[in-house]
């Protein structure tokens, strides 16, 4: 039996939502009991941005993580809790259904709960006690997620019992928070990191990213047994900063090879199945179903939009509980795997990620970037132009797609829709760069190379970390990686460009004269990066260079008057004297 004056849980109804799309701030609670976890966090926080050192850990492959992060994400379940709750009496109640690995709570819409069980049977036993909520005035849709609403059965007990609860932010800092972080930093290579440990994903915030793409394939395998919703893109190629949307990708391949291998005799079954007359129909069809099925049954899923006449049909909500903002997208394996290869070239070598966060950051402050499409520089974009960066240092610190290649062996190879998207998987056979380049020394010599680049004739091309004749007229042309004929940054005009090219001049200039003058951390003066990221400054840097700087037309004319002085005729006239005016 439950224990006694806890509560009841509930399968959250489709009527407890709100119908208003809002982004929360998510807080990361941290209760008595749960020290030694946040010291753990912190502890390990703290290696993961260490530039550097060198690293004797076996290197896990993309597919390993995925997998064990999945398995987790199913032992898991979300539960909605009352404001004021016991934790103690809370883990007693769930610990009747076996014992727990982990939990955390957050604050979303209200408080959260993200309990991982040992075993996926203590989910089921869960459920089989979960009853579904009556409603006075509207109807419940019954939907048997792990998605729970917990209800006190007497409320007035848990008052004075009630844990202490100290709630820490759990998203990026303010741009004052980070200044002050970065003004009191020892070093450069010091403010790069501290940037990256701000910035980056938490522990909890990519298990509650794995656990709502399980909770949106539990509500999928309704219509798709055995079907897997894998996240994609900044969620798990080990760049994505807190806040980030949640790429998900329905991936349907792996329904029917389950069972190829148990035919016997001469005879074939197959499954009588629907015909259409395209690949890209079939998507849009199973799209448009999934996206009925979230909007009308899917807990703490709003907000939805199919958006299926695009390049690559999605269907975009909101996942309230999570607050993810989330698409999700199907026949899309190429994304997958520039997931995989990101996360092999962030994980290769430590300065790799401390560096694309702060060139992010950069851009954004000096708003190169932008959450509403247009012709803006893309984080995508960026992240190749430092990866082709670190592949042209001397000795280099990153391998070139095609060596990655090279090295792969037959169970690596991968072909989707006749690209050729084959690389080593094993980040333990890539032998580590014998590049000792500082990240102050890389970050300026970033701006230096890109702020002098010739984007008129050359492209960028990681694949064999050369630059090579542009095949368009685009201003800024970056291949694709296995779509080698697609342009990642076509979108990005010529005006956006010579933006990019004249901040990055202003910055390596800032950073050179910086070395001769520069502030002791004590003072709490803006320096390196702080200064970088502070649109002010290189504002005023621009200004100073353009009066420094003569209007063309006022150029034109006095070279005109210097080659009319130099002739023998002007010689000859008012005998040797002249007079030039230079006022515009």
């Amino acid at each position: 039996m439950a224990a006694r004056g806890v509560g009841m849980l509930a399968c959250l109804p489709l009527c407890a939502q709100r119908s208003q799309v809002l982004r929360p701030t998510h807080r990361l609670l941290s209760c008595s009991g749960t020290v030694a976890a946040d010291v753990k966090r912190e502890e390990q926080s703290s290696r993961n941005v260490e530039t550097g050192s060198e690293d004797r850990t076996p290197k896990k492959k993309f597919s390993e993580v995925q997998k064990e992060r999945r398995e987790q994400a199913q032992r898991t379940v979300l539960i909605h809790c009352p404001n004021k709750i016991s934790e103690k009496k809370f883990l007693k109640y769930l610990s009747q259904h076996g014992p727990i690995n982990s939990h955390f709570f957050y604050e979303s819409f209200g408080l959260y709960a993200v309990v991982e069980f040992s075993q996926k049977e203590s989910v089921t036993s869960l459920q089989n006690v979960t009853r579904t909520p009556s409603m006075e005035t509207e109807a419940a849709i019954p939907f048997k997620s792990r998605f729970f609403n917990l209800k006190m059965k007497n409320p007035s007990s848990q008052t004075s019992e009630q844990s202490c609860i100290q709630s820490s932010n759990h998203s990026p800092p303010s741009n004052k928070k980070l200044s002050e972080l970065l003004c009191y930093a020892e070093s450069m290579d010091d403010q790069l990191n501290t940037l990256l440990k701000e910035f980056q994903l938490t522990e909890e915030d990519i298990k509650l990213r794995y656990l709502t793409c399980s909770l949106i394939e539990d509500l999928a395998a309704a219509y798709f047994q055995n079907c897997t919703v894998r996240p994609f893109g900044s969620s798990v190629n080990s760049f994505g900063k807190l806040g980030c949307d949640l790429d998900m990708f329905l991936d349907l391949d792996e329904i029917g090879k389950l069972n190829t291998n148990k035919t016997s005799g001469n005879f074939l079954m197959e499954f009588q199945v629907k015909n259409v007359p395209s690949e890209r129909i079939a998507t849009q069809k199973i799209l448009s179903v999934i996206g009925e099925c979230l909007d009308h049954f899917g807990p703490g899923c709003v907000g939805v939009q199919k958006i299926l006449n695009a390049r690559c049909p999605l269907v975009r909500f909101s996942h309230q509980a999570s607050g993810f903002q989330c698409d999700l997208t199907t026949n899309n394996r190429i994304a997958l795997k520039s997931s995989e290869l990101l996360y092999i070239y962030g994980t290769l070598d430590s300065r790799v990620r401390a560096l694309v966060f702060s060139i992010r950051c950069w851009a954004r402050a000096h708003s190169l970037t932008s959450s509403i499409p247009g012709s803006w520089i893309t984080n995508f974009s960026l992240t190749m132009m430092v990866i082709f960066f670190l592949q042209r240092r001397s000795p280099p610190i990153l391998p070139t797609l095609d060596y990655l290649k090279s090295l792969a062996d037959a169970e690596d190879k991968c072909i989707i829709e006749g690209h050729n998207c084959t690389f080593i998987r094993d980040l333990n056979r890539i032998k580590p760069s014998g590049n000792t380049e500082t990240l102050e020394s890389l970050l300026k010599e970033f701006f230096e190379y890109f702020g002098n680049f010739a984007f008129n004739k050359n492209s960028i091309n990681i694949r064999q970390g050369r630059e090579q004749n542009k095949p368009e007229s685009s201003p800024l042309h970056i291949q694709n990686p296995f779509e080698t004929s697609l342009n990642i940054s076509k979108n990005v005009n010529q005006s956006q460009l010579q933006k990019f090219v004249d901040l990055a001049r202003e910055s390596a200039w800032i950073l050179s004269q910086e070395d001769k003058d520069r502030p002791s951390p004590s003072s709490n003066q803006p320096w390196g990066l702080a200064t970088l990221l502070q649109p002010s400054v290189l504002s005023s840097v621009s200004l100073a260079k353009k009066k420094r700087k003569k209007p063309a037309s006022e150029r034109i004319k006095n070279l005109l008057e210097s080659i009319k002085s130099s002739s023998p005729e002007n010689d000859t006239h008012t005998n040797g004297k002249r007079t030039v005016s230079t006022q515009a």
